[in-house]
């Protein structure tokens, strides 16, 4: 009853937030009810909108893709930027979990392998502008040589995360973004300390937002 009480809130006061967005001067892309992610994904429209401003330069790319259902709004927020899809499509790796035991980040035992690359490009509007990167991150970056404007890194455990900002933070065009989904999400505390591993020790700063499960954001 308490949770139905917070839904019916939060859904009765969706326009309210959509106020915040009139500063457009357009027609909102995307109407998301509160409840179901309405801050990181107007967030990202925001974002969208002074990459474009800008002329930043770059693909943008999603690791931790699973069904697609954030990457949808990345390849229809970008339409004229090539999307890069990583994901081992399997669910997690044995040799990440491993970690997260090692280190009580997380127990790692959640199954994301209900997914496949064809489901996924069914969600996109632009399909024709997606890669899919399929395998396990790192090694499924052989041959990629780009620059980035935006990413979203979604998963989960503390080493992909680690080594994604590792590899695109340097490849991050000035006036780019990246988003890193999970931050404040208490099953996942990998997410937490690779995000504060890595921008402790390259000087880099980040906000968080309030968003389910929180994300953090580095702006370049």
């Amino acid at each position: 009853m308490e949770r139905r009480l917070v839904d019916d809130y939060l859904n009765e006061h969706k326009f309210v937030l959509e106020e915040s967005m009139q500063a457009l001067g357009r027609e909102r892309l995307f109407y998301v009810p509160v409840n179901l992610g309405y801050v990181r994904i107007s967030s990202l429209e925001l974002i969208a909108e002074e990459i474009r401003k800008n002329s930043v330069p770059g693909a943008v790319a999603e690791l931790g893709v699973y069904r697609g259902d954030f990457a949808k709004y990345m390849n229809e927020a970008f339409p004229d930027k090539t999307l890069y899809l990583f994901d081992t499509f399997e669910g997690f790796s044995k040799r990440d979990v491993l970690i997260e035991e090692a280190n009580s980040y997380s127990p790692g035992t959640q199954d994301f392998s209900d997914t496949n690359a064809g489901l996924v490009l069914d969600k996109m509007i632009k399909p024709d502008n997606c890669v899919i990167k399929k395998g396990y991150f790192p090694d499924s970056l052989e041959g990629l040589e780009d620059v980035f404007a935006f990413v979203s890194l979604d998963a989960d455990l503390y080493q992909p995360i680690y080594e994604g900002l590792q590899y695109f933070y340097p490849r991050l065009s000035r006036g780019g973004f990246i988003f890193i989904h999970d931050y404040n999400n208490d099953e996942y505390k990998g997410v937490k300390k690779a995000v504060t591993d890595y921008c402790n020790d390259q000087n880099v700063p980040f906000v968080p937002i309030c968003d389910p499960w929180g994300t953090a954001v580095i702006a370049k």
